[in-house]
């Protein structure tokens, strides 16, 4: 397995009940591969470098895991589909 990691860049109209279903989904979808969540990090809502789909604001979140390929595809194909996610960035994180 590999280290990921994956920021999530969450709809600001949302109420709190609404970004931690869109956490909880992702981590289903690691842990159902096998995989395993070492870390979620929620910075709350802040102002955007630049707009993204008519918004200024989004809540962010960072999601730490180990797993393997397969895990890391179905969570991008979720993702993609998923109207509250205004943007994501999945990257493989160096071996120490």
């Amino acid at each position: 397995m590999r280290s990921y990691e994956i920021m999530l860049i969450i709809r600001p109209e949302l109420e709190e009940e609404a970004v931690q279903a869109v956490i909880d989904r992702v981590t289903k979808i690691i842990t159902s591969a096998n995989g395993e969540v070492t870390n979620v990090d929620q910075w709350g809502k802040r102002k955007l470098a630049y707009e993204i789909k008519d918004n200024t604001e989004g809540f962010y979140v960072v999601i730490d895991f180990n797993a393997d390929n397969e895990a890391t595809t179905e969570v991008e194909r979720v993702l993609r589909i998923t109207d509250e996610v205004l943007r994501f960035l999945l990257v493989r994180k160096d071996q120490e």
